[in-house]
Parts: C-alpha cells; structure tokens; sequence
C-alpha cells in the first residue's frame, strides 16, 4: 500500500507538499524525503509527532535517542519504525519538527491510502510555493505585534474623518417584544 500524505506549513502559507512512500517505510525515509524536498540541511533533534484529530501529541518518533526520555515512555527511532506502525486511516494527523530548538514543525495529514500502485522510492508528487528557512535569522525571523507601553484611547482609525451625518440611527433600531 502507498501513503500519499500532505504537508503544510503555518509559517508560509502557500507552502504545500504531496509526499508518496510506501506503507512499510520507515520515518527516517520520510525525514530524507522532506529534508530533500525543502532543501535543509540534515541535523539533528528533527522528530515526528504523531497527534490525535485535535492536534494533541500521542507519541514522538525521534531522529536519535536523547536520552531524555521518561522512564514511562515508550522511545520510537525513526531507522527503526515504519510509518505503517502509527499511519493508517485516511484524515490522521501528525507534524514534522524540523527546528533544531524545536520550535518550528510543518503539520501533516495522512490524505490517502493508495491500493494496486507501488511506490518503491519516497517522492514527491506535487509541491507548490517556498518552504521556509530552515534556520531563523534576524531578518526572517517571525514577529509578533509589539505592545506600546502607553495606550492613548483617545484615538480610533478613521476618527479624524468621521461625520455624525453619515449615520443611519434609524437602522439601529431595536424593537422590544
């Protein structure tokens, strides 16, 4: 059996890809596959994270034993597991973590389970926009709104243009049964 699955990523929006591999390929294959296909640098502390239909994290599938592992977690190795060992119904979700903090991941879907067509080799099958930067810098790096310490309420957008006249009271109506 192939597994097509779907990568995107909430960094870039545009960024799509269609990954095809064979049921009984390992995790690490993956990995190769999407490290190839975005054209990253290969590293270390890139996982998997295999999540339930709301996104929570079920189980880690990690590149190399850390050794921080509870006591009472089971440790999957990516040389070691086939992706059919936690893939396989249609709608499943996982995430790649690609960040060496481990901060950035690109979520997956598994989006089908193809019968009668071998995939002997990992491929992508379709790709559309520009990954993003494996690596942050301080130009591509993400940014968040700044809080201004002082917040003058006073003024509101389009304020210094707005006319009393230009508004309908009669459309505000509310009628009380």
């Amino acid at each position: 059996m192939t597994l097509k699955l779907t990568l995107f990523s909430q960094e870039v929006e545009d960024f799509v890809l269609e990954l095809k591999l064979d049921a009984d390929a390992t995790f690490f294959e993956l990995h190769r596959l999407i490290q190839e296909a975005c054209h990253y640098a290969d590293g270390h502390n890139h996982s998997f994270l295999i999540c339930d239909e709301e996104w929570r994290i079920q189980q880690r599938i990690r590149q190399t034993d850390t050794g921080d592992t509870a006591i009472d977690e089971d440790l999957f190795l990516m040389d070691d597991t086939p992706v059919s060992d936690f893939l396989e119904e249609e709608g499943q979700h996982l995430a790649y973590v690609f960040d060496p903090e481990e901060q950035r991941y690109f979520l997956m879907e598994l989006s089908e389970n193809l019968f009668g067509q071998p995939q002997p080799n990992p491929i992508v099958s379709r790709r559309h926009g520009k990954a993003p930067a494996q690596y942050l810098t301080d130009e591509s790096e993400i940014t968040k709104p700044e809080k201004s310490e002082e917040t003058d309420n006073t003024e509101f957008y389009g304020d210094e243009d707005f006319d009393e006249g230009e508004i309908d009271l009669e459309g505000f109506e509310i009628s009380e049964q």
